[in-house]
């Protein structure tokens, strides 16, 4: 019998994800974040995540997630987000997306007051996706209320092919270092798309499995997620930003990058730049847009944190049911990059 896959799939500010709400095998765990090891140690998971993210069923920007079982009851769903170099352990496109999934195929019911609260554990912890419904039950937009997120680092220096450059290491539910494109003589722009891809994949490499990829408190968050590359496009009314985040093995996020965007959220609160009660408008290398904010503060391993929201829209762009015939040679797929 031939292997089938249902998937629902969504972009959110033009970044893929595709939703797979079962699977033909169990993922096992104690709770999300030792699921996640689970998955990342057996064949038949990632063989599933490699037909449905690799070409010819995907590609190599590709997104997805295969829901869990939750921590405990106060989550609705857990969640474990994969792309094509493995699994990740935050991702804020993925959950606003789910966010309308959940409202969309009444997997969480609508509140009558408009804002629906859909909760997710997600490797880095228990996030948030309130989901703002109009008068006739429609989305029309999703906070993403994220993990504390908060600065492990400043003006790390790189060696790069660029010449000598600093970077900041933050924490966004994911760590990323994060570098302001002028220093590197480049600008967010689609035609420099190669370029920055470029630098992100040597940021990383210099980084990761160093001192500055540590998690303070959990190593199964070790790791440099990905680079930030910003730019700031002034403003009076907000703080105007856009970026190129690369993460994984320079995979390059069509959106701004939720997480990502959790992150700048911290660095510019840390610096000054993003005040009180401020906001950021973040945009994307294809012209998207999410705008973030703080709505709280905490205390991590000594530091300052604050409590990200970032505000978008996903929209669903397609139904499948992907068929893995046992007589096909390319099982599980193939990426050329």
């Amino acid at each position: 019998m031939n292997e089938r896959y249902a998937t629902v799939d969504y972009h959110t500010a033009g970044e893929p994800f595709r939703i797979v709400a079962e699977t033909p095998f169990e993922i096992l765990g104690d709770d999300v974040p030792a699921k996640r090891l689970f998955a990342i140690g057996s064949p038949e998971v990632q063989r599933a995540r490699q037909i449905l993210c690799f070409e010819p069923r995907g590609h190599a920007d590709m997104y997805g997630c295969f829901l869990v079982e939750p921590d405990d009851d106060g989550a609705h769903f857990g969640v474990l987000f994969w792309h094509k170099d493995g699994f990740s352990t935050a991702c804020g496109h993925g959950t606003i997306a789910l966010g309308v999934w959940a409202i969309e195929t009444g997997r969480v019911a609508v509140d009558p007051s408009g804002s629906t609260d859909v909760v997710i554990d997600v490797p880095s912890g228990r996030v948030t996706a309130r989901v703002h419904t109009d008068d006739e039950g429609a989305v029309v937009a999703v906070d993403f209320i994220n993990v504390p997120s908060y600065v492990l680092a400043e003006d790390v220096p790189v060696s790069t092919s660029r010449g000598d450059l600093q970077v900041d290491i933050v924490f966004g539910g994911a760590i990323y270092a994060q570098i302001d494109a002028r220093s590197a003589g480049l600008s967010v722009v689609p035609g420099q798309a190669g370029e920055i891809i470029a630098l992100g994949r040597e940021i990383k490499q210099a980084l990761d499995g160093g001192a500055h990829a540590a998690h303070p408190e959990d190593d199964r968050l070790n790791g440099i997620y990905g680079t930030i590359v910003f730019e700031d496009l002034g403003g009076t009314d907000a703080v105007h930003q856009r970026n190129a985040t690369v993460f994984a093995d320079g995979e390059l996020d069509r959106s701004p990058c939720g997480s990502g965007t959790s992150a700048r959220v911290a660095a510019l609160t840390e610096s000054g730049v993003l005040p009180p009660g401020g906001t950021l408008r973040h945009g994307s290398i294809v012209g998207s847009e999410f705008t973030a904010s703080v709505v709280g503060s905490a205390r991590v391993a000594g530091r300052d944190a604050v409590v990200p929201q970032v505000t978008g829209m996903a929209f669903r762009t397609g139904e499948h049911v992907f068929v893995v015939d046992e007589r096909d040679a390319l099982v599980p797929g193939f990426v050329l990059r």
